[in-house]
């Protein structure tokens, strides 16, 4: 009880990597390959672990978020300049387009099961206003605490419903045990990739050391709060991976041996009707619908924090800077998702930017965190090699996001 009682900061960042994509990617994985990717959200979940244990880290120590530490790291002015264009474009644009992809999520979920006619001759659909509606709620009361609840709600929903399809479709353990045994089937090179794409990402870092700053600011009890921030860490970035690895197994179970393709979220429920039965649209409904509103408030927050921080301002959350922030982006998101778009330009540039942005970060993450200024609270040489090993293939996730973005695979 005393560990969940110190969940908190790490549980943001599983509501945000734990979304639409994610339910997508992870289906994806186990239809085509059944249980032999298992081990790719193990080593995700790890690296995750990894990182964002770094992020919080910083947040506690210097009591500052990463985008603070970002834009106090640079002296000379173009490459301060250089690193705040490139952070606000990326989070921005970048988390834009994924929030249409969070908020529409959401959409295919409820919408089936509690119809409301569209608007303007069926070309507006209403409940992404809806969905954006509760996501404005939640930010702008601009209390921390309150929006941390929020998402641990969510985040229970999102677990008891992914981990219940789990059970009930009685996955093979042998073939699960197998597949933590790392191996690539042909062809499953880039959906490797995209497991650990959609789990490691750069936004999260700015999100966990700013809001670790936000809950754990007290200067005097810096070894108390590092402690409960690696509590934390070990209840919710599990929890995340265990997520993962239910809905890739059920995907594996329902899909694999009958060769199913999974084509989009909305071909998911039906599918798995003959094991789990009238209640697999309901199920995967909570499911879903809890993985893609939970992004949709964490995918805006992240933006804030991040910006606040380049920006170099220091307001607290319920500022009307930080809320125009977080305000664009949601509104961006609630506009992508009610014109039904396929916004593919916007999407092309997210690609860009965040396979340049993530070993970017990553790299800074891990140079900050052997600075003096740190002192007893920098790395190790355990902890580096770790971080490297993590950085080497936050560069591969590059190299695929680029070369996907400009067609080359």
């Amino acid at each position: 009880m005393k560990r969940l009682s110190n969940t908190g900061p790490a549980i943001l960042v599983t509501a945000a990597f734990i979304g639409p994509g994610t339910v997508i990617t992870a289906s994806r994985a186990g239809a085509e390959y059944g249980h032999a990717l298992v081990w790719a959200l193990v080593f995700s979940t790890f690296a995750t672990l990894v990182l964002q244990e770094m992020a919080a880290r910083l947040g506690i120590v210097s009591g500052k978020g990463l985008g603070e530490n970002i834009r106090e790291g640079f002296n000379n002015a173009f490459a301060k300049g250089l690193a705040i264009l490139l952070v606000t474009s990326a989070i921005v644009i970048g988390n834009a387009a994924y929030q249409g992809g969070n908020i529409s999520g959401a959409v295919l979920a409820i919408a089936p099961i509690i119809h409301i006619p569209n608007l303007f001759s069926g070309k507006v659909s209403v409940w992404p206003i809806i969905i954006g509606l509760f996501a404005f709620f939640i930010l702008w009361r601009g209390k921390y605490q309150a929006i941390e609840m929020a998402l641990k709600v969510l985040v229970g929903l999102m677990s008891i419903a992914f981990i219940i399809t789990f059970i009930i479709t009685k996955p093979q353990i042998s073939s699960l045990l197998t597949g933590l045994i790392p191996s690539i089937p042909d062809g499953a090179t880039l959906t490797v990739i995209a497991l650990v794409g959609t789990t490691v990402v750069p936004y999260n870092l700015f999100l966990h050391a700013s809001s670790a700053a936000e809950k754990w600011h007290d200067a005097n009890l810096i070894d108390d709060n590092l402690n409960k921030s690696r509590q934390d860490l070990s209840v919710s970035i599990p929890l995340g991976g265990l997520i993962s690895i239910a809905i890739l197994s059920t995907a594996a179970s329902a899909f694999f041996v009958s060769a199913t393709e999974i084509t989009d979220l909305a071909s998911l429920a039906p599918s798995l009707q003959p094991l789990v039965g009238n209640a697999a649209p309901y199920i995967m409904a909570t499911g879903l619908f809890a993985a893609g509103i939970s992004s949709a408030i964490t995918a805006p927050l992240a933006a804030a924090f991040a910006l606040r921080g380049v920006l170099g301002l220091n307001v607290p959350l319920h500022h009307w800077q930080f809320r125009i922030i977080w305000l664009v982006i949601l509104l961006l998101g609630i506009g992508v998702s009610s014109l039904q778009l396929r916004p593919v330009s916007i999407i092309w540039f997210a690609q860009v930017a965040n396979g340049i942005l993530l070993p970017i970060v990553t790299g800074y993450l891990l140079w900050i965190m052997n600075s003096e200024k740190l002192g007893d609270y920098r790395n190790s040489i355990k902890q580096n090699i770790i971080g490297l090993i993590v950085l080497l293939t936050t560069l591969l996730l590059s190299g695929r996001s680029l070369s996907s973005a400009f067609g080359l695979i």
